[in-house]
């Protein structure tokens, strides 16, 4: 007889999305963290100095409203999210800069003589955003369910994917929004992939915005706990697990790691043939991260910018583009792309009266040991003059140290594994289930599966509905509703 009925190792995001989905289910769950804190990529904590609350990793999250998983779980129901006026911004020299604001009219027309075709871009995506987040949150081996979104979807990630991609652009602003959001991906660009994150990622931030958490990153794994919790599952922390016999005995066991993980863990119990696709599964470049405790908001020339969650600093397309070649190539390069975000601007809690934090990352080489905080000074710098004088205090993280925090980013690849076309099709294996692999009762839940990266929890929960419907015979998902 089993000691519990489901076994969940890793409490980030998907780890819990999965128990949580279980648990609702009336099943007995206990989840494994390896940290002495839960949440994974979602992690709120003082890094630099007293009273500044930094997102260890993500901290603006474009798909809190989108996911199918976050709207299940109702998740602004459980917790204060604030939409920022402006989604995104992307500075560019001279005190210019691309102002997505929510609002995508207005978005157009600040773009002049490139507003309409912006807008014959967006608006199609826009108006669907709730079908973008299904089509861009799905096994892609799946059958879409709404043709005519995934039509005008790959119609678009065709066009901007290739080396002709400013072809209906006549200026460099839009081009620049696009691939600020593009870069997402951490991929050479333009591809189809780095397409497909400029479309899906800019859809959400005019159809239903980027939120910022009130209270950190933290607030949504808390909230997915408390939901387990109130159900029956146990969390234990500080518990690495390095082998299923360190498990208790459970009819299912899912797994929020990597496919390399998973075949140290369970490779005994699986074929071969599946291991050795685990092994073959490539990773990706890596970030650098770096956490800033400031005086003052960061001095932006464009001063719209103060109204982003998040920045895209960089400069034009081609600039973005020539940096992105110079990392997939294994090069740091000296003009970086560099994410920002500033949720100190929207939520007081975060920092001291008066004070703010800032969140930045770049992208490095796989494996990195160069520490990025001066390049992403300059960089910022670039834009806000005077940048360096409100600083306080900051926190660096190679991409080594990025993987040491968290296995499942090997060699800093907060993906999980590389977003090539091939392995978004065949993550980690070539599936319309790749949830379940093919040991009875073990399941595999990380962003190393279908839709990929990202804080969504859709991963976890799709694991989790394999697993009631195979191991547990349950083919209705329960309600996940407050």
């Amino acid at each position: 007889m089993s000691e519990v009925d489901a076994v969940v190792v890793g409490a980030g995001p998907n780890g819990l999305a999965a128990a949580v989905t279980l648990a609702r289910a009336g099943l007995s769950v206990q989840v494994y963290e390896r940290n002495d804190t839960i949440g994974g990529g979602a992690r709120t904590k003082e890094l630099t100095l007293p009273g500044f609350l930094h997102d260890v990793c993500s901290a603006v999250h474009p798909m809190a409203l989108a996911s199918g998983f976050f709207r299940q779980f109702r998740l602004q129901e459980r917790i204060e999210l604030v939409l920022p006026e402006v989604s995104y911004g992307h500075p560019l020299d001279g005190g210019r800069a691309g102002i997505a604001y929510h609002d995508l009219a207005r978005t157009v027309g600040a773009l002049g003589r490139d507003g309409a075709a912006f807008h014959s871009l967006m608006a199609p995506l826009v108006e669907r955003a709730d079908r973008v987040a299904r089509l861009a949150g799905s096994n892609l081996l799946q059958a879409p369910r709404q043709p005519i979104t995934a039509a005008l979807f790959g119609l678009r990630v065709l066009e901007q994917g290739l080396p002709t991609w400013n072809a209906r652009f006549m200026e460099d602003v839009a081009p620049a929004m696009l691939a600020g959001v593009a870069a997402h991906a951490i991929r050479p660009m333009p591809s189809p992939v780095t397409a497909a994150a400029a479309l899906s990622l800019g859809s959400y931030a005019h159809g239903r915005g980027w939120p910022v958490p009130v209270g950190g990153s933290q607030a949504i794994v808390d909230a997915m706990a408390d939901d387990l919790v109130a159900h029956g599952g146990r969390i234990e922390t500080s518990a690495n697990i390095r082998l299923l016999s360190d498990l208790p005995t459970s009819k299912a066991v899912v797994l929020d790691v990597t496919p390399r993980a998973l075949a140290d863990i369970a490779g005994h119990r699986l074929p071969l043939s599946y291991t050795r696709a685990l092994r073959a599964f490539r990773y990706g470049n890596g970030v650098a991260k770096v956490d800033f405790a400031l005086s003052a908001p960061v001095p932006w020339t464009n001063p719209e910018l103060h109204k982003a969650g998040t920045v895209h600093v960089g400069g034009t397309r081609a600039e973005i583009a020539s940096s992105e070649r110079d990392v997939a190539e294994g090069r740091h390069t000296t003009n970086p792309y560099v994410l920002v975000a500033q949720p100190s601007g929207f939520d007081v809690s975060r920092a001291p009266e008066g004070k703010h934090v800032l969140w930045a990352y770049t992208h490095v080489p796989h494996d990195s040991t160069i520490d990025q905080t001066e390049a992403i000074i300059r960089q910022i710098e670039r834009f806000a003059p005077g940048f360096r004088d409100v600083i306080l205090a900051s926190a660096s993280l190679t991409a080594k140290d990025m993987e040491n925090y968290n296995p499942n980013y090997i060699g800093g690849d907060i993906a999980a594994g590389a977003a090539t076309l091939s392995q978004l099709v065949r993550r980690p294996v070539l599936s319309v289930d790749p949830w379940r692999t093919p040991a009875s009762g073990i399941y595999l839940s990380s962003s190393s599966t279908p839709p990929g990266p990202g804080v969504h929890g859709l991963a976890g929960w799709y694991a989790a509905r394999s697993a009631l419907k195979h191991t547990f015979g349950i083919t209705k998902g329960p309600s996940l509703a407050p």
